[in-house]
């Protein structure tokens, strides 16, 4: 692939911020802050979606570039704020960064900077993921605590005690994290929760340790799988990736690799759900059904007609739709990712579902934002009661986090009159297009900036 045909720089991509160094205007900012989504609900959606690329597979990919020598491309990549910060953060670190058309190009190369600012970090949770990859290949990373969004502790100490196990030294200082080491050493770890961000850092760390690593009760996500087979495709010799235990044989160095991520299936179950809420006839095109069979047997069992065809997933509803319990799990376990859109499907099913979040302790945010809509909802601890309504009804509601935008997005596809959703930043951050592709299948939807 040619450096110069249909380049296009790390500029601020479809969502406007800027690259390492440089700053928003002021009058950008007040846009990406203003910027609000406009529903009307009561329309049945038709057509077809494609889904895009898996956010949650693109971003430790793009990071895990840096354990590699020379040129990769990421294929097909979504234009997403996070993606943007992703680049940022690269190029701050010393990469050269750069769109292909809808491809990513990330050529490493020395020196490398290894400390990653405030600036970048606080902005994404996965930014985190950077200090295995320099740390195995560079020796050394200093990074300020993660931030991202705010749906409850998300600590870190997985991580740094698996790095230790590695051989790494760590110290913590005013919201800093230094990590270093001459070279990590293969070695067993045990983590105490399948963490998916704990089992990628060790993962790619333990590509270039010396000697063999045993990773156990490890998370079995379909990201985490796309992250070794990208890995593997560099040259890394990762086994076990889907299972509860992942073996890695470290090596002296990684090669650049061309590789296509995973389609995202929390994006398609958002659509499916979509579909659900607003009754018709909705096929999402690129998706992975074996990745989705929570959110379908759940969806399923509210009255929907599901319908799983090759690489494709057909979605029909008429009618109000039953209420169902759902219970958030690691992966193969109904996904925490889904929780806020399906009591969004719930608000307006006909019974009581019950609603209950294992994996984190504060992401009901968007409860009160649903109950503006008109949805009746109790919260007891870590359990949501939701008695559903006939109709929602449109309202000023503001997203507190990515999954509840979506959710918010979907109440007001199935709300009578209009809709505003404000702090739109957050959806930015995970759903590439969404007001285009719903637009393409009947929905009133629009997006502005408030004057």
């Amino acid at each position: 692939m040619s450096k110069n045909s249909g380049v296009n720089r790390i500029e601020g991509g479809a969502t406007g911020i800027k690259p390492a160094g440089q700053q928003a205007d002021d009058d950008g900012k007040n846009d990406l802050m203003n910027t609000k989504i406009t529903i009307t609900g009561g329309k049945p959606l038709q057509g077809k979606i494609t889904v895009s690329s898996a956010k949650n597979a693109v971003l430790p990919i793009l990071i895990g570039s840096l354990l590699a020598e020379g040129q990769s491309t990421i294929i097909d990549v979504p234009r997403l704020a996070d993606v943007d910060t992703t680049c940022s953060l690269l190029q701050h670190l010393g990469c050269t960064v750069w769109w292909e058309n809808r491809n990513i190009v990330v050529q490493t190369g020395n020196p490398v900077t290894p400390e990653a600012p405030d600036e970048f970090v606080r902005r994404m949770r996965a930014s985190f993921l950077i200090i295995g990859p320099l740390v195995a290949r560079y020796g050394r990373a200093r990074i300020a605590l993660p931030g991202g969004c705010a749906i409850g502790s998300r600590p870190v100490n997985l991580h740094l005690k698996g790095l230790e196990a590695l051989g790494a030294s760590v110290r913590l200082d005013h919201g800093t994290v230094d990590v270093w080491c001459d070279r990590l050493r293969g070695a067993r770890v045990y983590l105490d929760f399948p963490s998916v961000g704990a089992t990628e850092q060790l993962m790619m760390a333990a590509t270039l340790a010396s000697g063999q690593t045993i990773i156990e009760n490890v998370a079995e996500e379909p990201e985490i799988v796309d992250l070794a087979n990208y890995l593997n495709s560099m040259g890394a010799r990762i086994k076990g990736a889907g299972t509860p235990v992942i073996k890695v044989e470290g090596t002296d160095s990684l090669r650049g690799a061309t590789y296509a991520p995973i389609p995202d299936r929390i994006e398609a179950g958002s659509y499916m759900a979509a579909a659900a809420v607003c009754g018709g006839d909705l096929t999402m095109d690129n998706v992975i059904a074996d990745h989705l069979k929570p959110v379908i047997a759940k969806l399923k069992e509210t009255g929907a007609e599901v319908t799983e065809l090759e690489n494709s997933i057909r979605v029909q509803a008429t009618g109000r739709l039953k209420a169902v319990d759902v219970k958030t799990l690691p992966y193969p376990g109904f996904p925490t990712d889904m929780q806020a859109q399906m009591m969004a499907l719930l608000a307006v099913t006909q019974g009581t579902g019950v609603v209950t979040e294992t994996v984190f302790e504060n992401r009901f945010m968007h409860v009160e934002e649903l109950k503006r809509m008109g949805a009746r909802i109790k919260v007891e601890s870590r359990t949501a009661i939701i008695e559903g309504v006939p109709k929602l009804a449109g309202a000023p509601v503001k997203a507190t986090d990515l999954r509840a935008g979506a959710a918010l997005i979907i109440a007001a596809l199935a709300a009578e009159q209009a809709t505003e959703i404000s702090c739109v930043h957050h959806i930015d951050r995970g759903y590439d297009n969404i007001v285009g592709k719903l637009q393409g299948v009947g929905a009133a939807i629009s997006r502005s900036v408030a004057e």
